[in-house]
């Protein structure tokens, strides 16, 4: 068995009219819902858990090609295949709130892996969406974005220096360090669409490779109107919905704009 594999008590009846690679997903997906097998554990790879089953690496491997299509495991290039987390986050996108809050309000513990942080000149494209001037300096902050351990997003953020002078101050929450230095957004312009991984950020995230994703660009505003962050993301889709809640004009106004 490899290490750190998961050792699995997967009972299987031959005599059982249902297909051994249906009965061995049953089986694992029992084993999910009881907590057996917890999210990000590692099963045995194909040969080992053909031969503790008894059964041949074809079936094992329709099975679990049938459970990563359904979401219950998942492969990470390179390191096996480990069971997937079992939540779906509901993101609102009328709320501007961060990372950390949105997970402290469903009670998952919030955490991050800074990837890189570093101090700059702006590039052309981040004058452009910060509205600053050619010389102006930021703040970047690349971090990888946690809820209880599991990799959610990839977060690249960039802030304006006179707002964030030094990256380190960031210490969980881009918003808290904002705050203490008196800036406050206050609202915020999304775009997104759906993306495929590359190799680097499936890895990161735990997927495979060209697994899709949701990808976020947020420019917030100070109740001044200045641009405080210029933000861009990539959400892992197999965990994350996003919700946005739309008002129905009333039939009156609706007969006037038709007319």
């Amino acid at each position: 068995m490899s290490d750190g594999a998961t050792a699995l008590a997967l009972p299987l009846d031959e005599a059982n009219p249902t297909p051994l690679y249906l009965q061995l997903q049953q089986s694992i997906e029992d084993a999910v819902r009881k907590g057996s097998l917890k999210a990000d554990d590692a099963l045995p790879g194909e040969r080992d858990l053909a031969k503790q089953l008894g059964i041949s690496r074809v079936t094992v491997r329709k099975a679990i090609t049938g459970l990563v299509k359904k979401g219950v495991l998942v492969q990470r290039w390179g390191s096996g295949t480990f069971i997937a987390p079992q939540m779906r986050l509901e993101q609102p996108l009328s709320r501007l709130s961060s990372f950390t809050d949105d997970m402290s309000a469903r009670g998952l513990q919030s955490s991050a892996v800074f990837l890189g942080r570093s101090t700059g000149q702006a590039s052309p494209d981040e004058l452009m969406a910060l509205g600053l001037s050619p010389g102006d300096t930021v703040s970047r902050i690349n971090r990888l974005r946690m809820a209880n351990e599991i990799p959610m997003a990839i977060e690249q953020a960039v802030i304006p220096s006179r707002f964030l002078p030094d990256p380190a101050l960031v210490k969980q929450s881009l918003y808290a360090a904002l705050h203490e230095q008196g800036y406050v957004p206050t609202r915020a312009l999304q775009r997104l669409h759906a993306v495929l991984l590359n190799e680097e950020q499936a890895k990161l995230l735990h997927v495979q490779p060209q697994s899709p994703a949701l990808y976020i660009e947020r420019r917030s505003f100070t109740a001044a109107g200045e641009v405080v962050e210029f933000t861009s993301s990539y959400y892992r889709g197999d965990a994350y919905d996003f919700v946005a809640e739309l008002t129905i004009s009333p039939p009156e106004r609706m007969l006037h704009d038709d007319a």
